[in-house]
């Protein structure tokens, strides 16, 4: 059913239905949404009329906190670290410390416009805890991405090494026996679903973390996310107004108790209206009218003359 049915039959008219997932009442999964078209499970929705008022997709949600740390939905467009551009000192960490009043420290970090589940710590032990997870590859992270163009397989391995050029000033893979200080990439691949024509949603999964590591193996091999004006190509830049990359899956192990956490958000409001409209622009594609033109009445031939008539 439609989150907006579901809406009603707990209660609310439109507009206070309109009110409550504005001001962050209404909850997907743990996470406030604004997507009144999204198909939903009641279970999965939660109204909570008392909760902080925040603006979905915008604010910095924390999913859940610990002493020792936090974990954090981030939307797209969010720095995760301290940055000295325009803007930086909005960011991740320094919102984290703002709200739990602790002393916030970088764990790993997602992109700018990557939006998803990240994590915080709030001491330097369970920073150093958490880091040594991530060094051995332990911590489980996966994404999911709308791209360009139809994999050769349903699942599929990338392994290769990054430098920070690879002779177009961008990041990227090289060929050949790969230098000292390249530092060496692997993400799983499968395909989850087909949106529209040449549109699919791709699941990533990281046994590496290395900068824009899913978006350079998803453009080197040909199908590009959309929305990436980095590594993207024309058409996927222009098919969607941020990077549609999201962070869905968080695991790792408590840094203190060392029992087995793990957390998922669904996809955001911006990247789910986009492979709705996607699918359904697939499922009910342009037609172009043709004028029902009213045929010319066909004259009668010329009779011959008889010879008489002469």
């Amino acid at each position: 059913m439609r989150l907006s049915d579901h809406l009603k039959y707990l209660g609310l008219s439109a507009t206070e239905a309109k009110r409550a997932m504005r001001s962050g009442k209404v909850f997907f999964h743990g996470i406030p949404i604004n997507d009144a078209g999204r198909d939903i499970q009641p279970f999965q929705v939660e109204y909570r009329p008392d909760a902080t008022k925040l603006t979905p997709g915008r604010d910095l949600v924390i999913v859940h906190r610990d002493p020792g740390f936090v974990v954090v939905w981030k939307p797209a467009g969010l720095l995760s670290v301290p940055a000295g551009k325009a803007g930086g000192h909005l960011n991740v960490v320094g919102l984290v410390g703002k709200l739990t009043r602790c002393e916030a420290l970088a764990v790993h970090r997602l992109d700018q416009g990557t939006s998803g589940l990240m994590m915080v710590a709030l001491n330097v032990s369970a920073q150093q805890a958490l880091k040594a997870q991530l060094e051995v590859h332990s911590v489980e992270r996966c994404y999911v991405a709308l791209v360009l163009g139809k994999p050769e397989n349903e699942r599929w391995t990338v392994a290769n090494h990054l430098v920070e050029d690879r002779g177009d000033g961008l990041r990227g893979s090289v060929e050949g026996k790969p230098p000292g200080f390249s530092k060496h990439a692997k993400t799983h691949f499968n395909q989850l679903e087909r949106v529209g024509r040449r549109v699919n949603l791709i699941e990533a999964r990281l046994e590496t973390g290395r900068t824009h590591q899913v978006r350079i193996h998803l453009s080197e091999g040909g199908t590009p996310v959309l929305g990436d004006k980095r590594y993207g190509v024309r058409g996927a830049e222009r098919m969607a107004e941020r990077l549609s990359l999201h962070a869905a899956v968080l695991g790792f192990k408590h840094p203190v108790t060392g029992e087995a956490l793990r957390f998922t958000c669904a996809l955001p409001d911006d990247m789910e209206q986009t492979r709705r409209s996607l699918v359904h622009t697939h499922k009910n594609p342009t037609r172009k009218r043709i004028k029902n033109k009213t045929p010319k009445k066909r004259r009668a031939p010329k009779r011959p003359r008889s010879p008489k008539e002469d």
